[in-house]
């Protein structure tokens, strides 16, 4: 159970791929260690600080509120993903964290791209467990 199917890939102002991450909560055994927050923290450590602000964030599904926070404290500029999350997301579906409109930093969110196939991916793998 790799987890691989909850993927991040993050990519700077000219598409060049930063960091990834996938779940590995299972693997390591880490509450947080979510796509989202692996693929934050490598690119963090690839740019040299905190601040990502010209950093996109593509992900198979929707951010939860934890991964939400920590995409408007890094300050990324866009998070683009695929399927939604009805019970846990927090970029449109459950709650809207990364554009409250009371937080300093609102990145552009992008949603449902290849949602079909995050879904059908997504199902297929929490299937199997």
């Amino acid at each position: 159970m790799s987890g691989r199917q909850l993927g991040a890939v993050g990519a700077g102002p000219d598409g060049t791929e930063l960091a990834t991450g996938h779940n590995e909560r299972e693997a390591t055994g880490d509450p947080t260690a979510h796509a989202e927050i692996l693929a934050l923290r490598r690119a963090a450590e690839a740019v040299g600080e905190w601040r990502l602000t010209d950093f996109t964030l593509v992900v198979t599904l929707e951010p939860c509120t934890m991964c939400a926070g920590a995409l408007v404290q890094s300050r990324v500029a866009r998070v683009v993903y695929g399927a939604r999350d009805e019970k846990a997301g927090a970029a449109g579906s459950l709650w809207d964290v990364i554009r409250d409109r009371r937080l300093n930093h609102r990145p552009e969110v992008i949603a449902g791209v290849l949602e079909r196939e995050c879904a059908e991916q997504l199902t297929a793998f929490f299937r199997t467990l």
